[in-house]
Order: structure tokens, then C-alpha cells, then sequence
């Protein structure tokens, strides 16, 4: 079968040999005779897949098992919106606005306790990241969303929020970028877009912050300190998309980790953006500021909407797809995570580039 150029937003591209061994555990889980989907999550060569997911996971990013959680749960991100202030806002939380996600994040939050807008660039359609930030200084923990997939813009820089807990929604970018991991006291990422499938969300949490400032007066199912004292499994947990987490987890692990997936998404950011600046009259970038780009989201616009209808229409036969907008944007976007070839990037570039040369006017 020949693979088409895959760029939509999530769920989307998952590395071709991750799809391969799935397959097969779909069949035949570890030479068992059964599936993947049908053996017992109380098995021990299930759990193992749930324990070495979680090492694997802590690996990538640096940490240390004596100080960080790894869990995964269901629910997706947008069920983390309510958990993180329902485990941890006491008096307040500050939050910084950069999109569509932060902005749900928010109002989750705020049916919580009192939540501080400390920055925002919604008055400018999300088309930078806020700077000079001035955080409370004494809220229970600063909320960001490090990539914004609609609006394409993405953190390049871990804030520096003094003795504050930070709190971060990676879902677009986790394990796409070097950050500093150990600046964060909880990081949550769905999986549908860099490390898996839909259907499970990774959350990675400081265990010191946990113990002392998780609340327990709310359902026990609720609460991040049962699922880390049970390991993921205090009910059973989406098994096949953990199980394609996990092997994902391998294969960036194969590929060099962080270092190695930092430098080629650098590298296929630049090829499209490099096509944009050079045609500014007719591919017109949405962020504003350059060093706030996504390496994850690239998104722009066209001259007139019936140019960009022809792009998608073109892009079509030659096996790109997803490269429409978001919804509520509109334009275009092309998703280019962890997964996404380099080769799938060259190819839309070098459309874009022919694209602009017939219908440039």
C-alpha cells in the first residue's frame, strides 16, 4: 500500500513500523493466541507494557522515577481541563491564554475556584505567544498549553515562573521539542497527535507535589494519587491505545530520543516556512511573530479563498491530505509531527512552491 502524505491535526500520522506491530498484536498479543484488545489488564504481560510505556516515557524526557509519576487514563485532555484545578487549585491558579485549548482550559477551571488570566493574545487572533509575563507569584500553580494547534503557535522557551508549580497542556508537541522537563510539576499530553492513537492521555506528574498539595476530599477516581499508587490499572485502561503509545514511546527512543526528534522537526519547519517567506504576497503566515511559529502546526493563508479551495483540491490527487484549516479559521495547515516524514514535508514544499508559480497572477 502506498502511504499518503499525512498532515492532518489529530488523530493523526503514527510511525509506519508502530502500525505494523499493532497489527500483529491485534492478532496474536505476545505469541499468546489472543488480542492485544482481549487479554486481561490485570496480566502480567500486559502491565508490563503498561511499566516499561512508563519508563520509557521518563527516559525520554530526563527524569528521574524517585520524583516523577508517569499515568495514563482515558478521558483525553480536555478531561484533564477539570482534573488538574479539581487536584490542585485551592485559592487560585494563574493561566496564560494562546488558543482554542487554553481558552477551554480556562473556563474549565474558573467552575473550580477563582482563576487569573495572567496573559493572553486573543485581541490579536492567537498570533503569538504572550512575553514578560507577570505571574502572581502566589498561586497555587501557572497553567500553559505549549503548542496551539489551530493558530500554530508554540512555546519555544520553558517560562520561568519562580517557586510557582508549572502546569502544562503538551498534547501538540510532547516529546517533539527539547524542553527543560524538570521545570514542571505536571505535564499532560493526549496521545492523538506525537506519542499514539486517540483514546489515552499521558500524564507525567512531580510526586513531591502530589503528596503534598493533592486535594483528597474529591472522588478517589478523580484523584491523580490513585492512579500513581495503582499503577494506571485502578480500572482498566484504554489497553490498545496504550499499547500504541508504549511502542511509539520505542520508536523515538530508536530514533535518537529528544535530541535527534528535536533537530529533524527544526529542519521540517524550516522547509515550509522557508517557502512562505519567499512568497509573502501569496502565502501569508498566520503568527506574526517568527520565533513563535509551530514547528508542529504550519499555518497560513492564501490570496483569496477560492486559491485555497484549488490548493486542497490539487493536494488531493497527489496524496496530501488534512491540509485544510481548522474550522474556525479557516486557511490552511499542515500537521507535520514526530511521525511525519521528512520525505512528506519535501514533497509539500516543493507543491507549494509550483503551486504559487502557476497561480501567482
Amino acid at each position: 500500500m502506498q502511504r499518503a502524505h499525512n498532515f492532518f491535526a489529530g488523530p493523526a500520522i503514527l510511525p509506519v513500523p508502530v502500525l505494523e506491530e499493532t497489527r500483529d498484536a491485534v492478532m496474536d498479543f505476545a505469541g499468546l493466541g489472543v488480542s492485544i484488545m482481549e487479554i486481561s489488564h490485570r496480566d502480567k504481560v500486559y502491565e508490563k507494557v503498561v511499566t516499561e510505556a512508563q519508563a520509557d516515557a521518563l527516559a525520554l524526557m530526563g527524569l528521574s522515577a524517585d520524583e516523577y509519576s508517569v499515568i495514563f487514563l482515558g478521558g483525553g485532555a480536555t478531561t484533564q481541563f477539570a482534573l488538574v484545578p479539581l487536584n490542585f487549585l485551592q485559592k487560585k491558579a494563574d493561566y496564560v491564554n494562546t488558543g482554542e485549548w487554553a481558552s477551554k482550559a480556562i473556563k474549565e477551571a474558573k467552575t473550580l475556584g477563582e482563576i487569573t488570566e495572567v496573559a493572553s493574545s486573543k485581541e490579536s487572533k492567537f498570533t503569538f505567544i504572550p512575553k514578560n509575563i507577570k505571574y502572581s507569584g502566589d498561586a497555587d500553580y501557572v497553567h500553559i498549553t505549549t503548542n496551539n494547534t489551530i493558530y500554530g503557535t508554540q512555546w519555544k522557551t520553558d517560562p520561568d515562573v519562580g517557586s510557582v508549580p508549572l502546569v502544562a497542556d503538551m498534547s501538540s508537541d510532547i516529546l517533539g521539542i527539547k524542553r527543560d522537563f524538570k521545570k514542571y510539576s505536571l505535564m499532560y499530553a493526549g496521545a492523538q497527535k506525537n506519542i499514539g492513537p486517540a483514546g489515552v492521555v499521558m500524564v507525567v506528574i512531580k510526586k513531591a507535589w502530589m503528596e503534598a498539595k493533592g486535594k483528597q476530599n474529591i472522588p478517589s477516581i478523580f484523584k491523580y494519587k490513585t492512579h500513581v499508587d495503582a499503577g494506571s490499572l485502578a480500572n482498566t485502561p484504554p489497553a490498545l491505545p496504550l499499547f500504541v503509545l508504549g511502542r511509539t514511546l520505542k520508536w523515538l527512543i530508536g530514533k535518537g530520543g529528544i535530541e535527534a526528534i528535536h533537530t529533524q522537526n527544526e529542519k521540517k519547519a524550516k522547509l515550509l516556512y522557508d517557502v512562505i517567506d519567499a512568497y509573502p504576497n501569496f502565502y501569508k503566515g498566520t503568527v506574526t511573530v517568527k520565533e513563535d511559529r509551530s514547528w508542529m502546526n504550519v499555518t497560513f493563508v492564501l490570496p483569496t479563498p477560492e486559491l485555497e479551495e484549488k490548493f486542497i483540491a490539487e493536494a488531493k490527487p497527489k496524496k496530501m491530505l488534512g491540509l485544510k484549516g481548522h474550522r474556525s479559521v479557516g486557511g490552511m495547515r499542515a500537521s507535520i509531527y514526530n511521525a511525519c516524514p521528512v520525505e512528506s514535508v519535501e514533497f509539500l514544499a516543493k507543491y507549494m512552491e509550483e503551486f504559487y508559480k502557476v497561480n501567482k497572477g
